[in-house]
């Protein structure tokens, strides 16, 4: 065994050691936090939650307050494996956008929003000062609000590259929130064992492998919306040490397919979902042309099957984005494009 391998064998070690050792300070009430430019109080646990949006529903889940969840809003695709019981047993208030009176209907103590899109400043549900108004706190996924601007683009643009230490503040905080501290911690470094385990198997991967990641398409025949470098997508890529062929700082950006084709990437990631929006959400229908348009057919990746199914959510800054990590890496591995 080479040093640098062991070296980081022994430091996957040490982050699995800690992940089964977490221990974090029980709550002290009153609680108060920044998150996203407010300041939140909580005088005690919030005993009824609304969330608003998969990723933040499935933290709550993940940890053990399924209870706490009065009802949820904005899914992409199914539950975590393990918590469709706890899930169906939750009030969903909307497939996509809840309205205002929805939320509030079911007395929240709390809500919690992924993206500023459906709850911040020109939310399509409310503003957080329409909540305050009512006595409801509402904290904001700071994946989708720590050095973002929501107000410009489509999608907003990031001033800094997205990492998963966002994901974990989400975690901790929530977990603070709840006087769930040593789950918090718990999860946390589980979810960051991951990441180093999966690192940790494609270390020999060859050198200058390339990807690029199709999330949808507004249209067949129009740009695809792709990954630029500040999104999970550029987090995943970079933490495995595969380059994205997309150099833009967006985070989806539209690329036409002969630029793609051009920058010949060694594998093509698509995003699977249950939204259908846009005919180019179901995973089929990205497969097929892939295939069969003039230009994509012909990419090395398409025509040697070098084509990845990752779920949405996962190509999202989400909790879903270590399911990203390491289905990317399996992938590779599975290509014979590391050791």
């Amino acid at each position: 065994m080479t040093l640098p391998r062991r070296a980081s064998l022994l430091g996957l070690l040490a982050v699995v050691l800690a992940a089964g050792s977490a221990v974090a300070a029980p709550t002290q009430y009153p609680l108060s936090l920044e998150n996203c430019g407010r300041t939140l109080t909580f005088a005690k646990a919030p005993e009824r939650a609304v969330s608003i949006g998969q990723s933040t529903t499935e933290i709550l889940y993940l940890l053990g307050l399924a209870d706490k969840v009065a009802g949820t809003a904005v899914w992409v695709g199914p539950v975590l494996p393990g918590y469709e019981e706890a899930n169906a047993k939750v009030k969903r208030l909307a497939d996509n956008d809840p309205s205002f009176e929805s939320v509030v209907a079911e007395r929240p103590d709390l809500v919690t929003t992924q993206f500023e899109w459906q709850v911040g400043p020109q939310g399509v549900v409310a503003t957080p000062e329409q909540f305050a108004e009512l006595g409801i706190p509402v904290y904001t996924s700071p994946a989708d609000c720590e050095n973002k601007n929501n107000a410009v683009g489509s999608d907003g643009t990031r001033t800094a590259k997205f990492t998963m230490d966002l994901v974990y503040t989400e975690i901790t905080d929530l977990a603070r929130i709840f006087d769930v501290a040593d789950r918090g911690a718990e999860l946390v470094a589980d979810l960051k064992a991951r990441e180093a385990a999966a690192k940790a198997r494609i270390a020999g991967l060859r050198p200058g492998t390339s990807a690029v990641f199709w999330f949808s398409s507004a249209e067949l025949d129009i740009d695809p919306y792709v990954a630029g470098q500040s999104g999970a997508p550029g987090t995943i890529m970079s933490l495995l040490g595969v380059r994205n062929v997309i150099d833009s700082q967006e985070e989806w950006p539209t690329v036409g397919w002969e630029t793609i084709a051009r920058a010949n990437p060694t594998v093509i990631v698509v995003g699977r979902m249950d939204r259908r929006r846009y005919p180019a959400d179901d995973v089929s229908v990205k497969l097929d042309f892939l295939k069969t348009d003039p230009v994509t057919s012909l990419m090395p990746a398409v025509r040697q099957g070098r084509i990845v199914e990752m779920d949405a959510q996962a190509m999202n800054p989400t909790i879903r984005t270590v399911e990203g990590i390491e289905g990317l890496a399996d992938a590779l591995q599975k290509a014979g494009l590391a050791q």
